[in-house]
């Protein structure tokens, strides 16, 4: 009888320590859990910032290499994008910026220089002018690409009746349209800047639209 109370008493001292190691287990268990937590949350509203900030930027920059998108009820989500990718299309739109701020700044520079010689003429356009009463010298062609598919163009051209309509309604023809004009004549000699632009929103090539623009000026001068 004794032995058998004793063997209980055992029993029971062993379910005890079981318990209350289950119940420190579980408290323990708990405590990581909550120390874990505010970390886990921490860490998803650092993720849940830097993804607002990125789908800002790419909603600033035009420029898209790499997104994917979903299509629900006419409104599209993006649902991947690459984060490398949206750097480095900022970076790409922010310098194709400087550039076209360096272009128009060269040309609002060059209008300024212009404007202070106020009623005489400009220089270049005497010197063509002379060149042509000299020799009939050829048209003077520049072309600078601003961005995307708007150009800047230069044309020094013998003046010709009619001779500015002609080119404005070649050009439109051709489905280029002019914008943004300066036209200066002097001795005979036409001064022509402007911006151009595509009708149909194509990219357009530097050297293909000088060789337009050369076949344009050479036609009317043949007239």
């Amino acid at each position: 009888m004794d032995q058998f109370v004793s063997s209980a008493l055992d029993e029971l001292c062993i379910n005890t320590e079981g318990s209350n190691g289950g119940r420190m287990g579980r408290r323990k268990h708990n405590d990581d859990s909550e120390f874990k937590s505010p970390n886990l949350h921490a860490e998803r509203r650092r993720r849940q910032k830097l993804s607002d900030r990125l789908l800002k930027l790419r909603g600033l920059v035009p420029i898209i290499t790499n997104a994917t998108t979903l299509n629900l009820s006419y409104i599209f989500f993006p649902i991947f994008m690459n984060k490398a990718t949206i750097i480095e299309d900022a970076i790409t739109y922010i310098n194709e910026l400087q550039r076209t701020v360096d272009t128009l700044t060269n040309l609002l520079s060059s209008k300024e220089t212009s404007s202070e010689d106020g009623a005489e003429p400009a220089k270049e356009v005497i010197h063509a002018a002379q060149g042509m009463n000299k020799s009939r010298v050829q048209a003077e062609i520049n072309v600078t690409q601003i961005i995307g598919n708007k150009l800047w163009i230069k044309l020094v051209f013998e003046k010709k009746r009619e001779g500015f309509t002609k080119l404005v309604e070649a050009m439109n023809a051709l489905g280029l349209q002019l914008t943004d004009t300066s036209v200066t004549t002097s001795n005979g000699a036409m001064l022509v800047t402007s911006c151009v632009e595509s009708f149909y929103r194509e990219a357009l090539a530097v050297e293909e639209t000088k060789k337009l623009l050369l076949q344009i000026i050479n036609d009317i001068q043949s007239k």
